[in-house]
């Protein structure tokens, strides 16, 4: 399916098509907040005094100050970030609530819980310990939608903030809370069916030395599983390195020594993971997602009876989901365009190939942590190994993607010899098949994603697809 023409269970790719567009209308926010390398241009403290200005200005209510939770991740440049944010926000009357290291979804759950009127994540999620980044949430605990970051940014450039800063004892202050890991922890719990237990059940649990590195093996042994715990030392510098969701491989050996049933790898921030079976294969977000909405349907919670998955998501999985009775929503890459497809609609369950669950009946945003135990429960419920499980979950179509780098960006629609490459390729996989060409949310980069019933076919194609690019990019030239 290319851009142009949409599959019977999927939305129009002009949705893709607006998610992008909406995304070019921030300079600095993206598909997931403010990232980049931090101590360089947009991640900066000055630029993070500034967002804390705005966000207290954005969220307060009438003449009441706003109330800012703020947590993070383990990264170094952390403290610099977070003590930056904590002074742009006291710099315009309101009060902080300062939670140190904790997953995204924590932070989302404490906003609500604790009725702050934002809440604030200083993380750069699976990338590397030098970048760093800034996800903002609303009072009910999810993402702000796109035009409040564009009046963010908006505020950021005007001056109006340097002229509404108050004075005297209506500046704000900070204060750190009390074991928000723990209130989190207790509500993650609170997710696993009260009539089951994971005694016995042995489980590899690799943090990535990122911001679930003392809950995450919590959540698991207080469930009373045996825990085996990886990458919960973090240093500030070590977060995502060889380890992680980015890096299943010393979890998976693990995982095989020492015969556990599962092994469950998060990123830096734990709101997406990775999962291994018990022979050291690897169940991506898709196969969890036909798991888990064929468990659903059957319990009759998939409410509407639709699953919510981006454009990346395999072909398998729609076929899986049609095969069980429900229809599969696609949106544009990205979370966020997700669970805004799923409030929308009124679904409850959606996701990411690389991991993002959300389970709304649960939590506002994707949780490493829940979607692990909601797997978990089936494991406990079926009495079967997750390698047989996952294996009948759905069968997966070959899938390809590449990249090209082009001088500048254009609509694909006037690409015309890609354009007609594409034509000519959906016509010969029709049914057996399916084409995605994109442009990068964030770089003048092509990407092209092929699917059909044999590899060596498929990456022909994506390869010829790519030349087409490149062509007329020359042409243009």
């Amino acid at each position: 399916m290319a851009k142009s023409r949409p599959s019977k269970q999927s939305n129009p790719p002009a949705a893709a098509e607006h998610g992008a567009a909406r995304s070019n209308e921030r300079k600095l926010f993206g598909t997931d907040g403010i990232r980049g390398v931090a101590n360089e241009f947009p991640m900066t403290p000055e630029i993070a005094f500034k967002v804390g200005c705005a966000i207290a200005h954005v969220a307060k209510r009438d003449s009441r100050p706003a109330k800012v939770l703020i947590g993070k991740d383990t990264r170094v440049s952390g403290y610099m970030l977070e003590t930056a944010l904590a002074s742009g926000v006291c710099a315009m009357g309101g009060r902080v609530l300062l939670c140190g290291p904790i997953p995204t979804p924590a932070v989302a759950y404490l906003t609500n819980s604790m009725r702050a009127d934002a809440g604030v994540v200083i993380s750069a999620s699976h990338n590397p310990f030098e970048d760093n980044g800034i996800k903002l949430f609303g009072s009910d605990g999810f993402k702000f939608p796109d035009e409040t970051e564009v009046d963010i940014e908006r505020l950021m450039e005007d001056g109006l903030l340097e002229r509404a800063r108050p004075t005297g004892d209506r500046i704000g202050r900070a204060e750190r809370v009390e074991a928000a890991g723990g209130r989190y922890v207790t509500n993650v719990k609170a997710t696993f069916p009260r009539d089951l237990r994971l005694d016995g059940v042995k489980i590899v649990v690799d943090a990535a030395n990122g911001a679930a590195y003392k809950v995450a093996p919590l959540v698991f042994t207080e469930l009373g599983a045996d825990v085996i715990a990886l990458g919960v030392k973090p240093n500030g510098r070590n977060i995502n390195k060889g380890c992680g969701a980015l890096h299943p491989q010393a979890m998976r050996e693990v995982v095989m020594a020492r015969g556990a049933a599962i092994g469950i790898a998060l990123d830096g921030d734990a709101d997406r993971l990775i999962v291994v079976d018990e022979t050291g294969e690897v169940v991506d977000g898709d196969v969890i997602m036909a798991l888990c909405a064929a468990q659903m349907m059957k319990r009759g919670e998939l409410r509407n009876g639709a699953l919510v998955a981006t454009v990346m998501s395999n072909l398998g999985l729609e076929r899986a989901v049609g095969k069980m009775g429900a229809k599969l929503i696609r949106t544009p890459v990205g979370d966020r365009y997700v669970v805004e497809a799923m409030r929308t609609g009124g679904y409850v369950f959606g996701g990411e190939q690389s991991g993002h669950l959300i389970f709304l009946d649960h939590a506002s945003t994707g949780d490493g942590l829940v979607a692990a135990l909601q797997l978990l429960s089936i494991m406990v419920r079926e009495g079967r190994p997750l390698s047989e499980l996952a294996r009948k979950a759905m069968s997966r179509v070959p899938q390809v993607l590449e990249a090209v780098t082009l001088k500048a960006r254009r609509p694909i629609e006037a690409m015309g010899q890609l354009s007609k490459a594409i034509a000519s390729h959906e016509a010969a996989l029709g049914q057996e098949g399916r084409i995605l060409v994109r442009w990068s949310g964030t770089e003048p980069k092509l990407r092209v994603m092929v699917e059909g019933p044999e590899e060596q076919w498929i990456k022909t194609i994506a390869q010829e697809l790519c030349e087409a690019a490149r062509k007329d990019a020359d042409a243009r030239a």
